[in-house]
């Protein structure tokens, strides 16, 4: 049936349908009997988008349009305000019992309330009643906020007062992309302007709000929110309830708001592809102590009253020991914690300006957003921190006063007169310790330290388990574990990317122990690059002779790594370094070489004039250098050869006067002072000992002092065996006779005999194809034994000393 006129003032403009329940307008009278009756709300479809009518206190309605008409009473108005209206005829407003001044919430009707976008909270405004059921926004707030609703069906009624809760904290995320992004400098800013437009409004979960920033345009979404806290349970269990629909928050002046630049890109990851803990292998220690440091400072687990909280951790270390991936770790750990953490990263390069003062803004900014975070923990990241407050000497004037501004800041932190500072932690990294701030270590700053150093068989054995997954069993890992000295984490992946590449290259077969130990050849431990030699592959096999120092070094450098148990047992230190002194071309040289191949260790070959330079105090620092690099990546070998350009003995007349005498100085601390030398065996060579200081040669330095002398006629039956080896030889050829004529003959002089003798016969003819002994008896005149007599006796005369 037709449905009657209504009763009330606007009779003649709207009718009453009691089969639906609905006010509906003149102009729908007549199509109305079609769509009757009106689906409920949940279940209104497309089909009755056109049908516009008020139900139980509510204004459904598809006809949106701009304002084009002026309010008198609106024109002393403030924009902002004036963009919070929505204008809606006399007789519809009254039909849905709304009044001048009411905030309403105007959504989507066609959707359920779970799959709500965020609706829009606005202020109703009457105007005649010629418009019937069309609403009006501004153009501004048209072109922002509404087009997104054009052509659907809206839903219009009074915001419930009861789910209303006046905001203690509200977290804002940018949403434009990188050429609108604000810098960290203009944070504060945006903050003031952004809660002076909001201050007074109603928002929920996702509103979007647009800002007009110095001629940026930007657009933010509500993240999260908190409410004040509830002055009693009566008013706290008054907000609970069963129904879906939207939460609403009320900006106040007591409103903390933050802002987050961009979308985070941790929440974007996989859990499968999240650093964590069980990720990483060997720092199981260094975890652990950095995650109860952290639960603590975030306030995930209480100390006793009266404990104060350290809230700054130093990590440092090598390059590639896993410094970030702690630090991605406890990101990890923070947000399984709390959803609700702020990870903060800070770095050089987004704080360093060109401009006076900013960069110190731009470094209180970070600060200040975590503060603002509140009562919501900030995890602050401080990656190469060495950067941000290094050594002051010759620094620039911008680096001394960023400086301050970074400790200034970390002194608020821990002072206790911010209580938003209660549930900030700092985690800072350095792979250059020596150049960081003396300062910045002290209590109250950062002051706790934690070494992450290059791993232990043990820890290498545990980073290769993670990496492979299970790809290799236990002896195999142990295998590639115990020949990797010096290598780091980063060394590792790099090591096992290498041998995955390969096999892929060929035919695709599982990654196999071969496949490591090829790769090896490639990839070497990165704390060595800058003075690691390329191996010689020199055996012990390739040096005849020398059996003697062979074993001695053999006592030095191998048993204490294959038979350190035994060591312990007897109660004995082994050797701290070896001294090979003799006649030039002896071998000294390539038995080092012999040892670097055999024993599989790292070694650093370092020649006396190298260390020296016309900078005062650039000399010893070349050779702490040497001896930290050789700590770091231990056990290693440094080889000195020629020693005596540095180890020369002292003049009389002052103690260290010249840089020859102040680089022994550091030498001999080195070896033997405050920093113990653990798994570091100096090997050196000389061939003037008698010019060696004898402080250098005492017991816990250089102990073991080796004589490798002219070849006995067993040594150089083998040398010669060895060079002869793929050497062809005519019949007439007689090695023991060579052996006899080489006496007095050095091992490099005997190399050149016969290296001259296949010269000779290819001066003869260049068909030759064998060597007789003729070119050896040429060979024999052309290359005399050169070692003097004297050079002999002196090394008598020293042994016998």
């Amino acid at each position: 049936m037709p449905p009657k006129s209504s009763n009330k003032k606007n009779q003649a403009t709207w009718y009453y349908c009691e089969a639906c329940g609905v006010h509906i307008t003149s102009k729908s009278r007549d199509t109305h009997e079609r769509i009757c009756p009106i689906a409920p709300e949940a279940d209104v479809s497309s089909t009755e988008l056109n049908a516009e009518f008020v139900r139980n206190k509510t204004l459904y309605t598809s006809s949106l349009q701009k304002r084009t008409f002026e309010v008198d009473a609106l024109k002393d108005l403030p924009e902002k305000y004036v963009n919070m209206l929505v204008f809606i005829s006399e007789g519809a407003m009254q039909l849905a019992q709304l009044h001048i001044g009411q905030q309403v919430v105007i959504r989507e009707a066609a959707k359920a309330v779970d799959e709500m976008e965020a609706p829009l909270i606005r202020i109703v405004w009457a105007i005649p009643e010629q418009f019937l059921t069309t609403i009006f926004a501004t153009d501004e707030d048209y072109e922002l906020n509404w087009l997104p609703l054009h052509g659907k069906l809206l839903h219009i009624s009074a915001l419930d007062k009861g789910q209303v809760s006046a905001a203690g904290s509200i977290r804002l995320r940018q949403l434009n992309g990188t050429e609108s992004r604000l810098e960290n400098v203009q944070l504060m800013d945006a903050i003031a302007v952004l809660k002076s437009q909001m201050i007074n409004q109603v928002y929920c979960m996702q509103s979007v709000l647009h800002l007009n920033f110095f001629c940026k345009s930007l657009v933010f979404r509500m993240d999260s929110w908190q409410a004040i806290e509830e002055s009693s349970m009566e008013n706290a269990l008054s907000r609970l309830s069963l129904d879906k629909s939207p939460q609403f928050v009320l900006v106040t002046n007591a409103t903390r708001l933050e802002l987050s630049l961009g979308e985070e890109k941790q929440e974007q990851l996989p859990a499968e592809q999240r650093t964590t803990k069980a990720k990483i292998g060997g720092l199981d220690k260094q975890l652990s102590l950095v995650e109860e440091s952290m639960e603590y400072a975030l306030g995930y687990k209480p100390l006793p009253a009266g404990i104060k909280i350290s809230r700054g951790l130093l990590l440092y270390g090598a390059s590639g020991c896993g410094k970030s991936l702690i630090c991605e770790a406890m990101c990890t750990a923070a947000k399984q914690h709390d959803g609700q953490v702020q990870i903060m990263r800070i770095s050089s390069g987004d704080v360093f300006s060109k401009f006076l003062g900013e960069t110190e803004q731009k470094l209180r900014s970070h600060f200040e957003r975590a503060y603002a975070h509140y009562p919501h923990p900030t995890l602050l990241l401080l990656e190469d921190v060495h950067t941000l407050c290094p050594k002051q000497e010759g620094g620039s004037d911008l680096v001394k006063r960023v400086s301050l501004a970074l400790l200034a800041l970390l002194d608020q932190l821990s002072s206790g007169h911010r209580l938003e500072a209660d549930r900030i932690f700092v985690l800072a990294t350095t792979s250059q310790i020596e150049a960081l701030h003396s300062s910045i270590r002290r209590a109250g700053r950062l002051d706790t330290e934690l070494e992450v150093g290059a791993p232990a068989p043990t820890a290498r054995k545990e980073i290769l388990r993670c990496l492979l997954q299970e790809q290799l069993g236990d002896a195999e890992l142990e295998q590639i574990a115990a020949i990797t000295h010096g290598y780091v984490g980063a060394d590792l992946a790099s090591l096992v990317y290498t041998a995955t590449l390969a096999t892929l290259r060929e035919k695709q077969h599982p990654l196999q122990l071969q496949d490591l130990l090829a790769a090896l050849t490639k990839v070497k431990p990165s704390a060595m690059r800058e003075v690691l030699i390329e191996n010689p592959n020199v055996l012990w096999s390739d040096i005849g002779g020398q059996s003697a120092l062979r074993l001695t070094l053999q006592q030095a450098i191998e048993w204490p790594l294959l038979h350190a148990d035994k060591f312990e047992r007897l109660g004995i230190k082994p050797p701290r370094g070896v001294l090979m002194f003799g006649p030039p071309g002896c071998s000294k040289t390539m038995i080092a070489k012999a040892l670097a191949t055999e024993s599989k260790l790292n070694f650093l070959a370092i020649k006396g004039p190298e260390l020296f330079s016309m900078w005062v105090g650039e000399s010893e620092r070349a050779v702490r250098e040497v001896f930290r690099k050789a700590r770091q990546v231990a056990p290693a070998i440094i080889f000195f050869d020629e020693i005596d350009a540095i180890g020369g003995e002292r003049s009389e007349g002052g103690a260290g006067a010249s840089v020859k005498e102040r680089v022994l100085t550091q030498l001999l601390t080195e070896l033997d002072g405050v920093e113990a030398l653990h798994n570091v065996t100096i090997v050196a060579a000389t061939n003037r000992p008698d010019m060696i200081d004898k402080a250098l040669l005492r017991p816990g330095r250089i102990d073991r002092v080796c004589y490798v002398g002219l070849p006995e006629a067993e040594a150089r039956r083998e040398i010669l065996g060895i060079k002869l080896r793929a050497m062809p030889l005519a019949e007439d050829v007689l090695v023991e006779r060579l052996v006899e004529r080489t006496d007095g003959y050095s091992g490099a002089e005997i190399q050149a005999v016969c290296h001259e003798a296949a010269i000779c016969a290819l001066e003869h003819s260049f068909e030759a194809d064998v060597v007789h002994w003729a070119h050896f008896e040429t060979a024999l005149e052309r290359v005399p034994p050169r070692t003097s007599p004297d050079l002999l006796r002196l090394y008598q005369d020293y042994l016998k000393k």
